[in-house]
């Protein structure tokens, strides 16, 4: 068991986590089931109406796998697939549609859909190769492919825009992927690892260079077969992994459908494959960096090269910050200490402000805040800083921005948007060794400070 072991998942619900930061909560789960609920019985209504053939839908991919992810960035959304199923007897081609015409009857439906400002869809984008999609304020689309379904043989042929009919059996996988562990515990450590896996390809790999969710789904289960994972750290699973998958993607880049090896899931270029390659080289390195570690600080900002803020610190939590010096509120003692002057200011009122010195009192929403490194001089040369900002808290989880890297400058400005206790966190480094670490607390409470009122205009007489 790694040092950092702790901080990857915990019995405890309210516990700063790495799983709890990247799993959406239960109220975005609900949010998500209402709308693809209402979604699928609209478009199953409508489009028996519209050709007569029975129809039913199939949730699939990551809400199905339960191994869906939060949003890793503002703007960034959640997925959902659900299929949509047009029966009859026989071939895909003994049907009266063919792949072109259904899909463009799904395009046309979900227009009619999104026509209902009633249903918060904000738009459906144009056909994809696979799928078509519809967006929904605030924060999540929903991707619609639609098959052939054969009810005798139980036989499914996806729909595409270009490639005709296409051999796809999304239920197969879904079976081949749950029957990987008869027990719940051991399910649920499977789907931890193939959550940590996706949140780090969201991070660390560009939209289009990214390999596909059920990739690195069926990468993570496969490279656990034969392992004994009980009572094993969830670090140490997430190491294994790193290592294997890079050995066998190092070989070969192919990744046979584990229910149909004529189809290889693995859709990037030679130039994506290599990319990946390398990623995974750089997060074996960081697991195995982060088990060598000195102690759980030090291993949970190595874990965070490839986390980010959805990596928690030690002090997130109640047990460890009990641990920090209170009058010195620096994160351990290293060769180097930070010292951060931090400045609040409502941006609707710049003649007031907040002052203090690796603190700062509570403060409202819409504030702009400036952490000035005012020892600066004292930098050996050559050291590097990393500003990271980890958000805490309802209405951040609710808005999907748990943080973000904020630069690596001498003075960075952010901005107080959500009620709870925040952290701007400064790590100084010298080549790869962490030689400072300081943790500004910000606790934000109540609404934006009003506009100062305007002087009053007067008039003569």
């Amino acid at each position: 068991m790694g040092k950092a072991a702790d901080l990857f998942v915990s019995t405890d619900a309210v516990r700063e986590t790495l799983h709890r930061r990247i799993t959406p909560t239960d109220e975005q789960f609900e949010d998500q089931k209402n709308r693809w609920n209402d979604l699928a019985t609209f478009l199953k209504g409508r489009l028996k109406e519209v050709t007569g053939l029975g129809t039913r839908t199939w949730l699939q991919g990551s809400y199905k796998f339960d191994t869906q992810i939060r949003p890793w960035m503002t703007g960034a959304e959640f997925d959902i697939d659900l299929g949509l199923y047009f029966e009859w007897a026989g071939e895909p081609d003994d049907g009266d549609y063919d792949p072109d015409t259904l899909k463009a009857l799904v395009q046309e439906v979900l227009g009619e859909y999104q026509a209902d400002a009633e249903n918060d869809a904000t738009s459906v984008e144009e056909p994809k190769e696979r799928c078509c999609r519809i967006s929904f304020n605030p924060d999540f689309h929903i991707d619609v492919p639609c098959y052939h379904l054969d009810p005798q043989r139980d036989a499914r042929s996806l729909a595409t825009e270009t490639k005709g009919w296409e051999e796809s059996d999304p239920k197969a996988i879904y079976v081949w992927f749950k029957d990987q562990y008869d027990d719940a515990l051991l399910r649920a450590q499977l789907r931890r690892q193939v959550r940590y896996l996706k949140m780090w390809a969201a991070l660390n790999f560009k939209d289009e260079e990214r390999p596909s969710s059920i990739l690195l789904t069926v990468l993570t289960a496969e490279s656990l077969q034969g392992y004994a994972i009980a009572d094993v750290a969830d670090d140490e699973l997430l190491e294994h992994i790193a290592i294997v998958v890079h050995a066998r993607l190092e070989a070969s880049h192919i990744v046979p459908n584990p229910v149909n090896g004529n189809e290889d899931l693995n859709r990037l270029d030679d130039d994506g494959n290599d990319l990946l390659v390398q990623r995974l080289a750089e997060l074996k390195d960081v697991a195995q960096r982060a088990r060598a570690a000195q102690d759980k600080a030090a291993a949970a900002e190595i874990w965070s090269e490839v986390f980010g803020q959805f990596f928690p610190m030690p002090e997130d939590n109640a047990e460890e910050l009990a641990k920090v010096d209170e009058g010195r509120n620096a994160l351990a003692l290293y060769r180097f200490d930070p010292e951060i002057q931090v400045e609040a200011t409502p941006r609707a009122n710049a003649n007031r402000s907040w002052r203090g010195l690796n603190e700062i009192i509570a403060i409202p929403k819409d504030c702009s805040i400036r952490f000035t490194l005012v020892n600066s001089e004292q930098l050996p040369h050559g050291a590097t800083l990393r500003w990271t900002v980890r958000n805490k808290g309802e209405e951040a989880m609710r808005e999907n921005d748990l943080g973000h890297r904020a630069g690596n400058q001498i003075e960075i400005v952010e901005h107080s948007a959500y009620n709870g206790d925040h952290a701007m966190d400064l790590t100084v480094y010298l080549g790869s060794q962490v030689i400072g670490r300081r943790r500004v607390w910000v606790r934000i409470r109540g609404v934006a400070m009003p506009a100062r009122n305007k002087p009053r205009r007067r008039y003569p007489g």
